[in-house]
């Protein structure tokens, strides 16, 4: 598997094996996600989101060269400031 998925996954593990759907229930960390998937903390249920975007994102042909963005990015966003032209000065040029 691919690194920039490991620590969510990691994450999700640590979240589910600490449940008591995998603690006082004895079901599998498989069987907690897949089938009980309701009675998971918030937590963990956000963490398999975000495990599911991680891989999903590793397959998408428009990520394939730039990789998944890193977890705290939000938005697209272009580098340097806003990617919105002002259509009151479009097509003008600097005089």
């Amino acid at each position: 598997m691919v690194g920039s998925c490991l620590h969510i996954r990691q994450d999700l593990t640590d979240c589910v094996l600490k449940t008591d759907c995998y603690l006082k229930q004895g079901n599998s960390a498989q069987e907690c996600i897949t089938s009980h998937m309701t009675e998971l903390p918030l937590e963990c249920q956000q963490l398999y989101k975000s495990f599911v975007e991680c891989r999903r994102g590793m397959l998408d042909m428009r990520k394939r060269f730039r990789g998944n963005a890193p977890p705290a990015a939000g938005g697209n966003n272009a580098p340097g400031g806003t990617s919105q032209v002002d259509p009151s000065t479009a097509g003008q040029g600097s005089s």
